[in-house]
């Protein structure tokens, strides 16, 4: 099976799974002491944390005390938005028409307690105008989320002009960057944000945890209450061998980014040209430059994309976001774009991630252009 779905999640990477064993094993040998402990067990562990603390810190080029570990992408999100809102006196907030459930849910929360949702639009590409966002602020607005990059279609967002709409008037900025880190630049001076969220399966660690940049100063009321694990903003033990996890893959991320960006890249769009070659009528969704490296979302017209992908097994990947792999109707994001709904049907989103290769995807590429070819030429006798 060619793997194709790189976005729903990774493998975790075999050097992290290494870097974590230690920490998962029990016995004389095994680090398995409480971070917490003043012994030299909990010594082991505690520092094994502040190691993958900086790890991640210097992918996202902010202090490791910035960062705080979470049990994945949505936590971090929930952390970001309920526990700004919590200690903020503002009630407004600013989210974009594409974001995830894990911000979208979480302001419909939000909206329950008092608080004021606006959902600024995108261009057909996927875009949100920096313009539309700073029409939207105003002096009781709170926070504006903006996810960095789309988890269907790729679209990478104006952030950094975004933040300083924002900040102009006093609203804070997060961002989810969940898709993006690890595939291109994030790093939070660049990107101006106050914010920003990881998940590490998304990144070849494990599912199951994540972190969240919190700038210096930024005061959160935690989800999770108890002892002062996290510097009091996320209680409970941590899960060790997971946040080693994290810094590993973080570390790894760091060291091939200048090359991984590139290849993807260039696979993508070879995949690109054999389907737009062969596969009959086909429409790209998302913007055609401003997009993360290894996505690649396109409706092939006519042809259902639930049926495509049934009809080639040996091919991974989905319709759009897995959050949403049992939906029968249009993406919602592909309807913000304005995406025609019988288009949007036959969309799929191919993602490529460190082991797709040129054989691999050309093998998918005849695949998926086979399956296309049979699926109109059955439409067809029907038809006639």
């Amino acid at each position: 099976m060619e793997y194709l779905d790189y976005n729903a999640t990774t493998p975790v990477d075999p050097a992290v799974f290494e870097a974590m064993l230690p920490y998962l094993s029990g016995g004389i040998a095994g680090a398995y002491g409480n971070p917490s402990s003043s012994y030299e067990l909990g010594h082991r562990t505690h520092d094994a944390v502040a190691i993958a603390r900086e790890q991640v810190a210097r992918l996202l080029g902010c202090p490791p005390e910035t960062i705080v570990f979470t049990g994945g992408g949505s936590e971090a999100n929930n952390l970001a938005l309920k526990g700004v809102a919590e200690r903020g006196t503002r009630r407004h907030l600013i989210i974009s028409a594409v974001e995830h459930p894990a911000v979208l849910e979480v302001c419909r929360y939000l909206e329950r307690h008092g608080f004021r949702v606006t959902v600024v639009p995108v261009d057909s590409t996927g875009l949100v105008d920096p313009g539309d966002v700073a029409k939207a602020i105003g002096r009781h607005t709170l926070l504006v989320s903006v996810m960095h990059a789309n988890n269907e279609v790729g679209t990478i967002q104006p952030i950094r002009e975004i933040a300083e709409a924002a900040h102009s008037q006093g609203a804070l900025v997060h961002t989810d960057a969940a898709q993006s880190v690890g595939k291109i630049s994030t790093r939070v001076g660049d990107l101006g944000v106050d914010l920003l969220t990881v998940a590490g399966h998304k990144l070849y660690a494990p599912k199951g945890v994540g972190c969240l940049y919190v700038r210096p100063g930024l005061e959160l009321e935690p989800l999770v209450h108890g002892a002062s694990q996290e510097s009091g903003r996320r209680a409970g033990t941590e899960n060790v061998a997971y946040v080693v996890g994290l810094g590993a893959a973080a570390e790894i991320a760091a060291r091939q980014l200048a090359v991984e960006e590139p290849r993807l890249c260039g696979i993508r769009d070879r995949l690109h040209a054999r389907l737009a070659e062969s596969a009959g009528p086909l429409k790209l969704n998302g913007h055609p430059e401003h997009r993360l490296p290894n996505t690649l979302n396109v409706s092939f017209l006519g042809v259902d994309g639930r049926g495509l992908l049934a009809a080639v097994p040996e091919i991974a990947a989905s319709l759009g976001s897995a959050c949403h792999s049992d939906r029968v109707e249009p993406s919602p994001v592909l309807r913000a774009m304005g995406v025609s709904d019988a288009a949007a049907l036959g969309a799929v989103r191919l993602s490529l991630g460190r082991y797709s290769t040129d054989e691999g995807v050309e093998l998918a590429a005849a695949a998926l252009i086979r399956g296309a070819r049979s699926l109109r030429g059955q439409a067809a006798e029907v038809g006639g």
